[in-house]
């Protein structure tokens, strides 16, 4: 690990012109320098860089940062690595942590077990091209499947000879040990002992991890052998290195492109991914034989939110859209799907049809997913149970989307569509949202069950009514008006955090205390137990409020170098707009302006949460029917809840003293 006083070394001898002057060609503007964004399709200049601020922004597709995360927006690397190609740019000598033995052991297999498959790839690629059976079965394979050389070397594809002790005994013999050869997958021991070639007698597909480095291998029988074999396809086990649910085959080719079109084309195989490059079209990954997982799924997003999926339109291929449709619409992505006439897959269709013929149709051909789902689910159904439970199916994906904005959008289309009362779908989404937030609070409660020793699993008596309300609300996903002063005060942090608002606080043991603006938010919302919807914002004020009496503590220089990627380009975003890019236009703050906007936005955020409160007690007061005693409690809880947003109202409306 990178210990923090070389990454402010690295960070002191960055020039941030200089480093996207690698990659953009910069003019001076003012105090600043301008390019075409290199992250979009850019026709006028719109990214600026600004070397006072040290850090870049382009304000047409908003992509920037500091210098760390402009190299790995760019070059698509890991903190670590973008912190390592800085400092061989400045010749700044890396000084990590020292690790444990415990640590250097696991450090050590794993490199061995990479440098084993790096051998491997190169082993099965010499044999492809330079052994006569490599030519003769696995070129000759390749080459019938419309696969051109080219192709071939971009995917670093390959071929295992028939004797299954070939490579086995080739890596013995030049060193590499068994233990590794087993610990990757390459070879298994029989219950004799002896050791077995995996792949033998099969083309081989590698796998590169999102760092390019070889962490798997699939290897597929020709198609002379397949009939009447069901598993076509061996890949490699789980590993250390490997875990089949957290990679995607084709994203170390694809990421530049993903970023660059800003979406992904998610299909099933390693040869449709292939397929499309050989098209033209290189922002496509494969999840290849597992089910799509939220591994997967974050993985993607780091990248772009827009996902196309294109599956075979035979049964399977419905049956996968179907099932990742909702894990993707919870993870905040936006869906199309297209599906293939029925007998083709992107492999089979390309190799029929040309490469602009295949971009056309891709891009007439794709629907939302509410139309996929309409016409799979409600195609021919006139029975009204059947009907009723497609629909719901529907409304069901619908509630899962995070954004308010989004799913309002989507309800109001799909009631348009299907002819039924918005009223209706929005009763009906609101139960799977209840559903799933009363799911949340008993996991919450079971966990805090758990973590007091509490075997039953029961509450606990007692406790602050307005409290347990709001710790109840945080569970919801926030409205928009929620979420953007949630982000606000996180800027504020970001900014600020580190600067003292209030003086000679005293306490109730007669000190006197200083609080600075982590320090009062983080005291203010405690007092309801109240937390931010997304957890980096949490780990954000809790690493300010920790460090805050840091003597060199300065929070905008601590979040934007933060060795947690999410942390320092998300702190990048917020410290970095349109006013801070000139010194003449900053913005300059005086303490008591700064502690009236923080207070006011403490404010705004609870008067927030009470209202999705009151909201969330007038819907129950109308789900209640005929159960007075249920509605009389809800009444009360409402003309409590009023009470308290009255209070808060006043202060927001006006000027807050302390």
């Amino acid at each position: 690990m990178i210990d923090r006083a070389t990454i402010n070394r690295i960070m002191d001898a960055v020039n941030i012109v200089d480093v996207v002057s690698e990659f953009v060609s910069l003019r001076k503007a003012g105090v600043n320098y301008k390019g075409l964004c290199p992250f979009h399709d850019d026709k006028t200049p719109s990214f600026v860089v600004s070397p006072t601020k040290g850090i870049c922004r382009c304000f047409s597709c908003g992509k920037g940062g500091n210098a760390i995360n402009f190299i790995m927006e760019h070059e698509q690397m890991t903190y670590p690595e973008a912190l390592r190609w800085l400092a061989g740019k400045y010749n700044i000598e890396i000084k990590e942590r020292e690790l444990t033995d415990e640590e250097k052991r696991e450090a050590s297999e794993r490199e061995s077990m990479f440098i084993v498959n790096e051998w491997a790839k190169d082993y099965f690629q010499d044999i492809l091209y330079n052994d006569a059976d490599g030519q003769a079965i696995g070129m000759q394979y390749f080459r019938s499947r419309g696969i051109r050389d080219d192709i071939m070397k971009k995917f670093q594809l390959g071929f295992a000879l028939a004797d299954r002790s070939a490579l086995s005994t080739t890596a013995i013999a030049k060193g590499y040990k068994e233990e590794f050869l087993v610990k990757t997958g390459l070879c298994y021991k029989k219950d004799n002992g002896e050791l077995v070639d995996r792949y033998a007698g099969r083309v081989i597909f590698p796998w590169l991890n999102i760092s390019g480095k070889v962490s798997a291998f699939g290897g597929r029988l020709l198609d002379s052998r397949t009939k009447g074999v069901q598993q076509k396809y061996v890949n490699s086990p789980e590993s250390d290195i490997y875990h089949k649910d957290h990679e995607l085959y084709g994203l170390y080719q694809a990421k530049k492109a993903i970023v660059k079109e800003d979406k992904v084309y998610l299909v099933e195989g390693y040869t449709d991914v292939i397929a499309m490059h050989q098209c033209g079209v290189e922002n496509v990954v494969a999840n290849s034989g597992t089910a799509l997982s939220l591994y997967q799924i974050r993985l993607i997003h780091r990248f772009t939110s827009n996902v196309i999926m294109l599956y075979d339109g035979d049964e399977a291929g419905i049956h996968a859209a179907m099932r990742g449709t909702d894990m993707l619409l919870s993870e905040g992505m936006n869906i199309r799907v297209l599906l293939l006439p029925d007998g083709d897959d992107p492999d089979s269709f390309s190799r029929k049809h040309s490469a602009e013929e295949l971009k056309d149709y891709i891009e007439k051909k794709q629907t939302d997913f509410i139309q996929f789902k309409t016409e799979q689910l409600l195609n021919g159904v006139n029975d009204p149970v059947k009907r009723s439970e497609a629909i719901g199916s529907i409304v069901k994906s619908i509630s899962v989307i995070p954004n308010q904005i989004t799913r309002d959008s989507y309800l109001h289309d799909c009631a348009n569509r299907l002819g039924i009362s918005e009223k209706t779908l929005i009763n009906t989404m609101n139960k799977f949202i209840r559903g799933d937030i009363e799911n949340k609070i008993k996991e919450k409660e079971r966990e805090a069950a758990r973590a007091n020793g509490n075997a039953d699993g029961q509450d606990n008596a007692g406790g602050n009514a307005q409290g347990q309300s709001m710790v109840a609300i945080g569970l919801h996903p926030p409205g928009e008006q929620t979420a953007m002063v949630e982000e606000m005060l996180i800027s504020e942090i970001i900014r600020h955090g580190d600067e003292i608002i209030f003086e000679g606080i005293e306490t109730e043991d007669g000190h006197t205390v200083n609080l600075s603006v982590a320090q009062y938010i983080d005291y203010d919302l405690a007092q309801d137990g109240i937390t931010f919807s997304r957890d980096v914002y949490n780990r954000i004020l809790s690493e300010a409020v920790e460090h805050n009496n840091d003597n060199d503590f300065k929070a905008e220089t601590f979040f934007m170098q933060h060795p947690d990627a999410d942390i320092s380009m998300l702190a990048n975003k917020l410290a970095m707009n349109k006013y801070q890019l000139s010194r003449s236009l900053e913005m300059q703050h005086k303490t008591e302006s700064l502690r009236q906007k923080v207070i006011h936005l403490v404010l705004d955020l609870r008067m927030d949460i009470i209202e999705q409160h009151m909201k969330d007690i007038q819907t129950q007061m109308k789900q209640a029917g005929n159960d007075m005693e249920r509605i009389k409690e809800l009444m009360t809880e409402y003309k409590e809840t009023q009470q308290i947003r009255d209070t808060l109202a006043k202060k927001v409306g006006n000027d807050v003293l302390m």
